[in-house]
C-alpha cells in the first residue's frame, strides 16, 4: 500500500506551537491561511494576555450588561458548558486565582522561578456568577470576577481551525495547538497516528503510545509542563476551583479522545481537578481516556486501548 504523502507547516499562535496537517499538500497554503485566521480572531476574542482583547475589555467592565461577538459569546458558552457538564471542576471564572499564582503573562514570559507567594485557598466565584444569554449574546461579569477561557477556547480554536482549513482545503485536515487536536474531513488511510505524551513540543518517539483516530478531537492536561517555582513551591497552571489554589492531584497527565477538542479539553482538565474520582467519572460518561499517576502507573478508561497502534471512536461528551 503506498502511503499517504502529506503536507505539514509549523507555526506557533496563542502563545503555544501550532502544527497544521493536511492529506492535499498542494493545498497547504489555503489551509494554513484559513487556520491562521481563525487563531488570531479567537486571541483577539478571548487572550486575557492582551490589554485590548474583548475578554480584557469585558473584564475592566463589571457588573455592565456588553453586547459580545459571535465569536467571544461561543468561547463563554463553551466554557460555561464545560462547568455545567463537571459540576464545576472547569470554571471560567479562575481568572484572579490563576494570576495569584503568577501565571499573569504569556507562558513564554512567566518566570521560572520567583520569590514566594501569600497564597491563601479560597473558592473561586464560580460559573453561576456569570450572566450569559447566547441569544442575545450578551454578558455580565459581576464585580470581583474575572473570566479565563484559556484551556477550552484554545481547544475551541483548534476545533474551528480544522473545519476553516477542510473548507479551504478539502481532503483532511490535522490540527494541534499545543497538543490539543482537532481533526476534520476525509482522514488517512489508518487514520490519523496521535502519539500520547506530557510534553506536544518533544520530537515523536518509537515505543510511545500510539492512538488512531478518524474524527473528534484529543486533548491532554497535566501539571508537568506549565508550572514555575515561587520560593520554592512549584505551581502549574490547572486551578481547582474548589480552593482557588493549583489542583493537588494524583494524577500528572489525563488524556481524552471525544467528539471535539472544546470536549477532550474539558474532560482532561476536569480529570486532573477530580483526581481519584476522575476515573469514575470518564468511565460514566464513555470517555476514553489515558491517566497517567504522579508515580508513573498509567490507568486508562472507557476503552483507552492497551500499548499498541489501535483506533478509537470518540464519544460526544
Amino acid at each position: 500500500m503506498t502511503a499517504t504523502v502529506l503536507g505539514i507547516a509549523d507555526d506557533r499562535a496563542l502563545g503555544s506551537a501550532l502544527r497544521l496537517i493536511v492529506t492535499r499538500p498542494h493545498s497547504l497554503a489555503a489551509a494554513k491561511a484559513a487556520v491562521d485566521d481563525v487563531t488570531a480572531a479567537m486571541d483577539a476574542a478571548a487572550s486575557r494576555f492582551r490589554e485590548h482583547s474583548e475578554l480584557s475589555r469585558l473584564n475592566a467592565r463589571p457588573d455592565r450588561v456588553t453586547i459580545v461577538s459571535p465569536l467571544l459569546a461561543q468561547a463563554i458558552g463553551a466554557a460555561l458548558r464545560g462547568a455545567e457538564l463537571t459540576h464545576g471542576a472547569v470554571d471560567p471564572t479562575v481568572g484572579h486565582a490563576i494570576r495569584l499564582a503568577g501565571y499573569d503573562t504569556d507562558f513564554a514570559s512567566v518566570p521560572q522561578q520567583g520569590e514566594p507567594l501569600q497564597l491563601v485557598a479560597q473558592p473561586v466565584p464560580g460559573w453561576r456568577a456569570i450572566r450569559f444569554s447566547p441569544a442575545t449574546r450578551t454578558v455580565l461579569v459581576p464585580r470581583g470576577v474575572e473570566l479565563d477561557l484559556g484551556a477550552t477556547a484554545k481547544a475551541l480554536a483548534a476545533d474551528l481551525a480544522a473545519a476553516a482549513a477542510w473548507r479551504a482545503a478539502g481532503g483532511g485536515v490535522l490540527v494541534s495547538l499545543a497538543g490539543d487536536i482537532s481533526v476534520a474531513g476525509e482522514a488517512p488511510a489508518g487514520g490519523w497516528l496521535i502519539q500520547t505524551g506530557e510534553d506536544s513540543a518533544v520530537p515523536l518517539a518509537d515505543g510511545e503510545e500510539t492512538i488512531s483516530i478518524t474524527s473528534g478531537g484529543v486533548a491532554t492536561s497535566g501539571t508537568t509542563v506549565r508550572r514555575w517555582s515561587r520560593g520554592g513551591v512549584v505551581l502549574h497552571h490547572i486551578i481547582d476551583p474548589a480552593s482557588g489554589l493549583p489542583a493537588k492531584s494524583c494524577w500528572r497527565t489525563a488524556t481524552v479522545a471525544a467528539a471535539s477538542c472544546v470536549d477532550a479539553n474539558i474532560a482532561s482538565t476536569a480529570a486532573i481537578v477530580m483526581g481519584e474520582n476522575a476515573a469514575a467519572w470518564l468511565e460514566m460518561n464513555h470517555l476514553a481516556a489515558r491517566l497517567v499517576h504522579r508515580a508513573g502507573t498509567v490507568e486508562r478508561t472507557a476503552g483507552w486501548p492497551q500499548p499498541e497502534k489501535s483506533k478509537l471512536i470518540p464519544t460526544i461528551l
